[in-house]
């Protein structure tokens, strides 16, 4: 059983940064996406940024402040955010996908607040 461990998330004035990194337990062979996801009260999931084989997507939100990473070595992915806003305070998940099976951490608590 794969288990995602994150860490990175707290306190944040606005305009502060923050670094979130997602270990997962083992090595995961096959890996098809590696993502980030986050979600505030009252609102649903939301996809945050995504690396793919083939590429990286972010939403129109985030784009220009946040910069998701992977080092498959130490099969962790990480997500830079830059420039938070309040609105940015959500718990986030990270998520790694295998093509049959994804798997999610269990959320890091990131507030955005002066």
């Amino acid at each position: 059983q794969v288990q995602l461990v994150e860490s990175g998330g707290g306190l944040v004035q606005p305009g502060g940064s923050l670094r979130l990194s997602c270990a997962a337990s083992r090595v995961i062979f096959s890996i098809v996406a590696m993502g980030w996801y986050r979600q505030a009260p009252g609102k649903q999931r939301e996809l945050v940024a995504i690396i793919t084989r083939g590429s990286t997507n972010y939403a129109d939100s985030v784009k220009g402040r946040f910069t998701i990473s992977r080092d498959n070595a130490k099969n962790t992915v990480y997500l830079q955010m830059n420039s938070l806003k309040p609105e940015d305070t959500a718990v986030y998940y990270c998520s790694i996908g295998d093509g049959p099976r994804t798997y999610w951490g269990q959320g890091t608590q990131v507030t955005v607040s002066s």
